[in-house]
């Protein structure tokens, strides 16, 4: 005699409506009206093909990874305040990951030509540097390694990560990503294999602005003079620092909105693939809640065309990433740009 399984039953403990705006933002990130946006976005990838009364609903999908992403807490403990148990919360984070990487060319886009001018204009204002259309840099997100290549993952600083490469806007928009690449591996290794040259090389006399760390000196990657000899030089430096600075903020806030990301997190015990997808997801709501102007809360706080700007498919494990290889050379392009200062 066929045995029945006994149905799933979800208890739906999550009611949004009663909660107050600062709360709703400190918790899950976004206010109101921005998380029914994205429910209403993602609710065809996350209806169950058998609808069942006892399915759990797409905005408590959307919620409860909210708030892992936003809290950086054990699935455990998310999933108990979702009401559900913690396999089924494991699901359900995948499913809402996967439903956010098919908007990815929606909410992180490289600047389209008709979008230079304003954006180069933004930059200016920043280190009056002319011509910047970016501001890149890497940083590290702690994971588990994976036992058969555990050295591979440990950074410079001891810790196991993914190396993140990002390019930002002006006003802190992320418009590349690239989570493919180990914590061991350096910046320009990741740089020159990633697709922002080819992009650059199609943008002539742009240029994107960097930390300067690791960093090659090419015709449209703006680097600080390492050792300036002249008062325009000196200058230059001050500038490119008031530029590059955006870069380091972009970063801050990222992990602070999205606890995950952050060393005090912990780190992501995960699979490489899911990993990858998690920055990007992060990547992806944090450039909506920039769109939709939702402030960042904490507890404490007082009262198609569109260029592929991501990478992270698969994580990659180079075979040769120790290149300390960002000499000096002859750039004219930031040459032009000290000129200036010494006039």
């Amino acid at each position: 005699m066929r045995r029945w399984r006994n149905p799933l039953v979800y208890r739906l403990l999550v009611d949004l409506l009663t909660m107050e705006e600062r709360h709703v933002i400190v918790t899950y990130r976004f206010d109101h009206a921005t998380i029914q946006e994205l429910c209403t976005q993602l609710e065809p990838d996350l209806m169950s093909p058998i609808r069942h009364p006892t399915g759990i609903p797409p905005d408590v999908h959307v919620l409860s990874v909210l708030h892992f992403l936003a809290s950086g807490s054990f699935q455990t403990t998310v999933a108990m305040a979702s009401g559900m148990s913690q396999p089924m919360f494991s699901n359900v984070l995948s499913r809402v990951l996967s439903a956010l990487l098919k908007h990815v060319r929606r909410y992180i886009i490289f600047p389209q030509v008709e979008d230079l001018a304003t954006v180069k204009g933004d930059f200016y204002a920043l280190g009056h540097i002319p011509n910047v259309i970016g501001a890149i840099d890497g940083t590290h997100v702690a994971l588990v390694p994976p036992h058969r290549s555990e050295q591979v993952y440990r950074n410079r600083k001891s810790y196991h990560s993914m190396n993140v490469q990002m390019v930002c806007l002006a006003d802190q928009y992320i418009s590349q990503v690239n989570a493919m690449f180990p914590g061991s591996v350096h910046d320009a290794y990741i740089l020159r294999n990633s697709s922002i040259p080819d992009m650059m090389g199609q943008l002539h006399r742009h240029c994107v602005n960097s930390t300067g760390t690791g960093y090659p000196n090419l015709s449209w990657l703006l680097t600080p003079v390492r050792n300036p000899r002249t008062r325009a030089e000196e200058r230059y430096n001050e500038a490119h620092g008031r530029t590059r600075r955006v870069i380091e903020r972009t970063f801050g806030l990222l992990k602070a909105r999205f606890r995950c990301l952050h060393m005090t997190g912990g780190s992501l015990f995960y699979s490489l693939k899911k990993v990858c997808d998690i920055i990007i997801a992060c990547s992806i709501l944090h450039n909506l809640a920039l769109r939709r102007q939702v402030p960042f809360l904490q507890e404490d706080d007082p009262d198609d065309g569109v260029v592929a700007a991501v990478e992270s498919v698969e994580p990659v494990e180079p075979v040769d990433s120790d290149e300390d290889e960002a000499e000096e050379e002859d750039n004219d392009n930031r040459d032009s740009v000290i000129q200036q200062y010494s006039q």
